[in-house]
């Protein structure tokens, strides 16, 4: 009997892990450090971002705005956290990064590059179209340790002013995963600047290579938009942060992350945080 009852214990803790791997995947922009944000530079709430995203427990996320200096203090608080891209303005340090983040201990670092969104097909600092500013898209492929399971996740940004720049960007993305992704499995995270009722939005979302994770999740906590401008009660529908998947995904839970502290916010985006299990995918 008392063997009965030991093994039946045994069990009960060890179902539990029998179930399919998750895995938790964010987009966060940071806000570029300006000391003109006063009581929101980003030396005031840097140590909040980083907690932030250890509560939640972000395995792996893409980060816009952050510029080196940031990325740096951040990697230095998230210790189990290591991070590849480059700087929008010279390709090395100088500008805006669309940083990668991910747990040292649970992914291999396989491959990655950084592409502009520009008519011209380049991996040097450029505008395109009507965009104000250099964008890019940073790239990684990424092993699961434990499951094995390799995937490709692609990190942007969208120009905030340039109407065909977005609409360029989107189609030239898509253009991008099919080239380096293959078959692959594939993650695209980013502040696109536009919401999902946008043209944009709808080039991505439409084609057949991924999908809105919000449109698939099967548990949704999303009762606001995703950009805030660092006032605490701003309300909206408006989703400009969007994490897009291939269909090697099934996604469990959505959440738009509205935590605060002392009457303030850690950006003034919130972050994005999916949960998913991988279907199938490429192992080796």
């Amino acid at each position: 009997m008392e063997r009965v009852f030991t093994a039946a214990l045994f069990m009960l803790f060890i179902v539990p892990n029998l179930g399919a791997q998750t895995l938790r995947i964010a987009s966060y922009n940071l806000r570029f450090a300006n000391e003109g944000d006063s009581l929101n530079a980003w030396r005031y709430r840097k140590s909040t971002v980083s907690d932030l995203i250890r509560f939640h427990d972000f395995d792996i996320f893409g980060t816009q705005e952050g510029l080196h200096q940031q990325l740096t203090e951040l990697k230095a608080e998230l210790k189990l956290y290591d991070y590849t891209g480059i700087g929008r303005n010279d390709g090395k340090a100088a500008g805006e990064f669309c940083a990668i983040f991910y747990k040292k201990s649970k992914f291999s670092f396989r491959k990655g590059g950084t592409f502009w969104l520009s008519e011209k097909d380049t991996d040097k600092p450029i505008k395109g179209w009507d965009a104000v500013l250099p964008r890019i898209c940073t790239w990684g492929l990424f092993k699961d340790n434990e499951s094995g399971l390799s995937f490709y996740f692609f990190n942007t940004h969208f120009d905030h002013k340039g109407v065909q720049a977005r609409l360029e960007s989107s189609k030239l993305i898509l253009s991008k995963i099919k080239q380096i992704a293959g078959n692959s499995p594939v993650v695209l995270a980013g502040d696109f600047n536009v919401d999902q009722h946008d043209n944009s939005y709808a080039i991505l979302n439409d084609s057949p290579l991924i999908e809105d994770a919000y449109r698939l999740a099967d548990i949704k906590l999303a009762n606001n938009g995703t950009f805030n401008g660092f006032r605490v009660g701003t309300t909206s529908s408006s989703r400009i942060d969007h994490i897009f998947l291939s269909n090697n995904f099934k996604v469990n839970r959505y959440g738009i992350l509205t935590d605060s502290y002392q009457g303030r916010l850690p950006s003034d985006h919130y972050p994005v945080l999916i949960v998913v299990e991988p279907k199938t995918g490429k192992k080796d």
